[in-house]
């Protein structure tokens, strides 16, 4: 008889309530990638449990799905509405018995036998698509009339809009007491915008749009434009915040789905699993150290700004430049999936249970290692201002 371990009652010895740390804003940043995306509640789980809560909320594609969860929902409801969520979307019919087996280890053992569970996993979804998510068209898009959402397309996401209208308070998002950006790409002109609670009045239909991946997917239409998964042209929101007015200090928690390192495939599946990493990967690192660049220059610029005759300070030039040389300190931690060999290149689309709880798990274990290290919660003091920490990086327990 096998005993199930589900990743909302984990033994938690060592996680502490955590003091708000001195920033003005705490952001959490979620990734896109499907099935993936229940390590970002496993994250979520953690920073509650910590007493850091965002207050800001931003993401792409199942990111934005997860946003939505947590932004539109009171906080002491919002790691309920993530496992109601997560729950739902891998009861997977027949799978989920199967999967039952799985928690056994007498019955499957190693990594081969599991990699073949979350094959028939992939393949149900394929087939069946996920309750409360997508569902497959009753005729091929192949046999549809041109220009319909039918003939582009081969899901029907109507059972996730459904979803969102039950588990999301759309006028809790709206009221702004969280932030709430995601973001998604004009079909027609290929222009990648961010969803914002500040500039837009927010429904189930833009959290869709985020995710729109063709061509699983159909385009979601909003005010006479359609639009597609904001993934397809970056699949972060990280510059978004970053870049935004006014700028505040911020510790940002930058969850990421795909990881951009990886080994040199061997099989043609190893290069269809690579080739997802690298196209939907954040390349964080990237990002971060251009960002600390520009950092170093508005520091740079503000002590020159301050060496400037009295005469000089009053010019409309530097009237303009001034916003730009705003000390404003910045602690990026970057919480990374490390994908198990075995996953392959389905992962994204694999909605076993078991799984779910693997990533779930995985999530909120990263997030507790992570802030053991006091150092994440503290200002930086370097020169730019800006502070990354990486677990992997930055050391493992």
């Amino acid at each position: 008889m096998s005993t199930r371990v589900t990743p909302y009652r984990i033994a938690r010895k060592s996680h502490r309530q955590l003091a708000r740390p001195a920033f003005e804003c705490i952001a959490l940043l979620l990734q896109g990638g499907g099935a993936l995306g229940a390590y970002q509640a496993g994250v979520y789980e953690a920073l509650a449990e910590a007493h850091l809560a965002p207050d800001w909320v931003a993401g792409i594609s199942i990111g934005a799905v997860n946003a939505a969860l947590i932004a539109g929902n009171a906080p002491h409801a919002r790691v309920e509405k993530l496992r109601e969520f997560w729950k739902l979307i891998t009861a997977g019919g027949p799978w989920d018995g199967i999967a039952q087996f799985a928690m056994a280890p007498s019955l499957v053992r190693g990594e081969f036998a599991r990699g073949l569970l979350n094959q028939l996993s992939a393949g149900t979804a394929l087939v069946s698509g996920a309750a409360g998510f997508f569902s497959p068209r009753v005729l091929s898009a192949w046999l549809q009339p041109p220009g319909s959402p039918e003939a582009t397309s081969y899901y029907d996401t109507a059972p996730l809009k459904a979803t969102l209208e039950r588990l999301v308070d759309f006028e809790r998002i709206n009221a702004g007491e969280t932030r709430f950006s995601i973001g998604a790409v004009n079909v027609t002109t290929g222009n990648f915008l961010y969803f914002d609670n500040t500039t837009h009045t927010i429904g189930p239909e833009h959290v869709m749009a985020s995710g729109a991946l063709p061509p699983g997917f159909p385009a979601i239409e909003i005010e006479g434009e359609f639009y597609w998964d904001g993934g397809l042209v970056s699949n972060t929101p990280l510059q978004w915040v970053l870049e935004s007015e006014p700028r505040r200090d911020t510790l940002a928690f930058q969850v990421d789905l795909w990881s951009a390192r990886g080994t040199l495939p061997r099989t043609l599946l190893e290069v269809m699993t690579r080739q997802k990493e690298i196209q939907y990967s954040s390349r964080t690192r990237n990002n971060s150290d251009r960002f600390k660049s520009t950092q170093r220059l508005r520091n740079a610029l503000a002590s020159l700004l301050q060496k400037l005759p009295a005469e000089l300070r009053q010019s409309p030039e530097l009237a303009l430049l001034k916003p730009h040389t705003q000390a404003k300190a910045y602690n990026l931690i970057q919480l990374i999936y490390r994908a198990k060999r075995y996953e392959g290149e389905s992962k994204d689309y694999e909605f076993s249970r078991l799984s779910m709880e693997d990533h779930w798990r995985a999530g909120y274990h990263d997030t507790v290692r992570t802030l053991r290290h006091p150092e994440v919660l503290e200002r930086p003091d370097n020169s730019e201002g800006v502070m990354t920490f990486d677990l992997a990086q930055n050391g493992r327990e």
